[in-house]
């Protein structure tokens, strides 16, 4: 599961469920959000695999986004996304069985609504 949370609203823009989260989801995810958005100045996330793409770097270097990786082991760094996971887990996930990827997908919608 991807979450993006917006660091200063703490509003939570976008989740994404994939068997497996590969660079090409937050690659579409993140666009979703800047064509709503806009670009953003920051990107933190942490160094697993999906982030740390080349494909990844590049774009949101030539969209002129730095990216702020936490370091490995550091989840206190990226506070407010732990948090939200967390909760959401607790709140939600641990209280619902899901068979089917689709059905933890739930209706479709958009990414972001502005």
């Amino acid at each position: 599961m991807l979450t993006v949370i917006d660091g200063y609203t703490r509003e939570c823009l976008a989740i994404r469920v994939e068997r497996k989260l590969k660079a090409i989801v937050v690659l579409e995810t993140l666009a979703d959000l800047f064509l709503i958005k806009g670009v953003q100045e920051h990107i933190r996330s942490d160094n697993g695999p999906e982030f740390t793409a080349k494909v990844i770097r590049r774009w949101l270097e030539r969209l002129g986004a730095q990216t702020l990786f936490i370091e490995p082991s550091s989840p206190w760094e990226n506070g407010y996304n732990e948090s939200f996971n967390g909760k959401f887990r607790d709140e939600l996930l641990n209280g619902e069985i899901f068979y089917t990827l689709k059905e933890a997908k739930g209706p479709d919608r958009t990414v972001a609504q502005a």
